[in-house]
């Protein structure tokens, strides 16, 4: 596994944890979690899978 793919592996679990803690904070919906979510594992898999 490259520098890159772990980056990018490492980055999408902080914007998770992010978006989870903006829920629990009260600052996002749970549709906004979800789509951030959705969308976080989607361009991650579509990278991780082109480089």
């Amino acid at each position: 596994m490259t520098e890159a793919k772990l980056g990018l592996i490492v980055v999408s679990v902080i914007i998770i944890a992010f978006a989870f803690a903006m829920r629990r904070f009260g600052a996002l919906q749970t549709t906004g979690v979800v789509a951030t979510t959705i969308i976080t594992v989607a361009i991650a898999a579509s990278l991780f899978l082109t480089q």
